[in-house]
């Protein structure tokens, strides 16, 4: 970190704190947030649509199943080289060029769809741009939050930017099911507009995105290397890199042994659907609250608390008998990781160079997705071997082994050493 950043940093032994007007009064900021708001809908609408159209068209479930994961994994193996890419080139661009790629994409499937010849070869490669082009756009957006808003609005900003993902993933499924029954073309369409309309707001934000570089520019390989090693290095980081994967493989298999027991139980889809709505309001309503939480509770109770709040939460899965305690306890593990996330990614900011804070983004994205993509699987697995409480009860014990490790790395999040 360097002098500037230095003098920034708040004497409380927590995060920022924010004394200043509204992030959304910078109008850039705004064009963001609203950005990647419009981003969002479209691209959770068309995700619900997609299998259901290739489905609609005579493949079987497992090949449907293999092309929505392989498009996902692709969007993975993309980020890190997007980081390098990100931390080299004006992010700026790199944002509005993507969009239209995806838009590119996505824009051919919708003119399949609407003239009734759908290919599965083509809907997985457009799938696959998609992916990699919302990569890209994603990477290069991880690298903005310093140059929108002065440091002491990290906190309330990065807090919307949670509450706009955590609404977005509420209401985009709903929205897609709704354009899904006025005609399978619909909202493709929508998804195409959508990203029209983000490189249209990306286009018009004013400030210089353009990443700070120090000395000659290195090869790509090097690059790469060097956004590892410094988010290995940095003892914070690296433990918010183990965090988040932790937790979101978790969470992963607690959501997916919610659905299994919930579905043997003989809920509908309905209802199971209400299940995971909860959980997103809950999400929601944490995200909305994180910012206050955070500057009024220090940052290492905020990580621990939490941590140790899970706990008891997959315990309770473990006995849940009644359909709404599902979605109860979902809600209340969702309620409680907005915080947190806003607690660490504020901080992961502030000791990352502007150089690598692409890098550092898709490391730390790269790693807690991956495992979620992987969470499922291995909850299926475990569910058909040892049932569905054993899962929740294994999950309630590694629970506790995070929160222990959250505890004694508890001076890393206020920046002592460990």
């Amino acid at each position: 970190m360097d002098a500037a950043e230095e003098k920034l940093r708040p004497s409380s032994p927590g995060l920022p704190d924010s004394q200043s007007s509204s992030p959304f009064r910078k109008r850039d900021f705004f064009l963001f947030w609203t950005a990647g708001a419009v981003d969002g809908l479209g691209t959770h609408a068309s995700s619900l649509v997609l299998p259901l159209i290739l489905l609609g068209a005579g493949h079987p479930a497992g090949l449907v199943g293999l092309v929505t994961s392989v498009a996902l994994v692709s969007g993975l193996v993309v980020s890190p080289a997007a980081g390098v890419l990100a931390d080299r080139w004006p992010r700026k661009p790199m944002m509005y060029t993507a969009a239209i790629v995806a838009a590119g994409a996505m824009g051919s499937v919708f003119v399949a769809v609407a003239l009734g010849h759908v290919v599965l070869a083509h809907v997985l490669v457009a799938a696959v741009i998609e992916q990699a082009a919302s990569a890209t756009y994603g990477a290069a957006a991880s690298g903005t939050i310093r140059r929108l808003v002065p440091s002491g609005e990290y906190t309330r900003a990065i807090g919307y930017l949670q509450a706009r993902d955590q609404a977005v993933q509420i209401v985009g499924p709903t929205v897609g099911g709704v354009l899904y029954q006025l005609a399978r073309w619909v909202p493709l369409l929508a998804d195409t507009v959508s990203f029209l309309l983000v490189a249209v707001l990306s286009r018009a934000i004013r400030t210089d995105l353009t990443p700070v570089r120090e000395g000659p520019a290195a090869s790509f390989v090097r690059d790469l290397t060097e956004g590892l090693r410094f988010v290995w290095a940095e003892p914070f980081l690296r433990f918010v890199m183990m965090w988040t994967a932790g937790i979101n493989a978790l969470l992963g298999a607690l959501y997916f042994h919610a659905v299994v027991a919930s579905h043997a139980q003989g809920a509908s889809p309905s209802s199971i659907g209400l299940i995971l709505t909860l959980a997103g309001v809950g999400g929601l309503l944490g995200a909305l609250a994180a910012p206050w939480l955070v500057r009024r509770i220090p940052a290492g109770w905020i990580v621990t608390g939490a941590s140790w709040a899970m706990v008891p939460t997959a315990t309770g899965l473990a006995f849940a008998s009644e359909i709404w305690f599902y979605g109860l306890m979902l809600s209340c593990v969702s309620l409680i990781v907005p915080s947190v996330v806003v607690v660490l990614q504020t901080r992961a900011v502030l000791v990352t160079p502007d150089r690598l804070l692409a890098r550092m983004g898709t490391v730390l994205g790269t790693a807690g997705q991956g495992v979620a993509v992987l969470a499922p699987v291995a909850a299926g697995v475990f569910v058909s071997a040892y049932g569905g409480r054993s899962v929740a009860l294994g999950c309630a014990g590694a629970f506790a082994g995070l929160a222990l490790y959250a505890t004694i790395r508890a001076r890393l999040v206020t920046g002592g050493t460990p």
